[in-house]
């Protein structure tokens, strides 16, 4: 089943505004600022179109974890360097100065990414299962298609010829089932 155009956009902004605001969520909860207005804009519109791009069909739910784990890194980063922080090398954007704050921001980004992984992963496959049994429930209710009549060319009448029978006699047809014995 594929996905048309107000259903597509409606998954891939439901899908980026969850990502985008988890991200930022996380910043403002491990580091007490929150990442400026220009990156959570450029953040949201690049994952809207990654999500556009991916939501023509059902995805699976490890499609969906390592789309939105690839992303949180992203925006992660992204979000570093809006709040003045260095970038991945340094492990810390401004937040502290060793590797166990960077590692418990890391664990903390692949929880949130699992467990949000998994709700839109679960909603994703209600969402399809409602539109395969309304789709189902709504072709019972079409009116059946239209029946289109083909004229029959006219029965023409043809005249046998008699009288070939004597000269016909002895000629074997081997076409169609044989004729019965008389």
């Amino acid at each position: 089943m594929r996905a048309n155009l107000p259903l597509r956009l409606t998954r891939a902004a439901v899908f980026s505004a969850v990502c985008v605001l988890l991200a930022a969520l996380g910043h403002v909860v491990a580091g007490g600022d929150g990442p400026p207005l220009w990156a959570l804009g450029l953040g949201g519109g690049a994952v809207m179109a990654l999500a556009l791009a991916l939501s023509g069909r059902e995805r699976s739910a490890a499609t969906i974890n390592l789309t939105l784990l690839g992303l949180q890194a992203g925006l992660h980063e992204l979000f570093g360097l809006g709040s003045g922080g260095g970038a991945v090398l340094t492990l810390t954007h401004g937040h502290g100065s060793g590797l166990g704050e960077s590692l418990g921001m890391l664990l903390a980004h692949l929880t949130a990414t699992l467990i949000t992984g998994w709700w839109l992963a679960r909603g994703e496959a209600a969402l399809w299962s409602l539109l395969r049994r309304l789709g189902h429930r709504l072709i019972g209710l079409l009116p059946p298609p239209p029946t289109i009549s083909v004229r029959q060319a006219p029965v023409r009448a043809v005249r046998r010829v008699t009288g070939c029978g004597a000269v016909l006699r002895h000629i074997v047809s081997r076409r169609g089932p044989p004729l019965p014995v008389a």
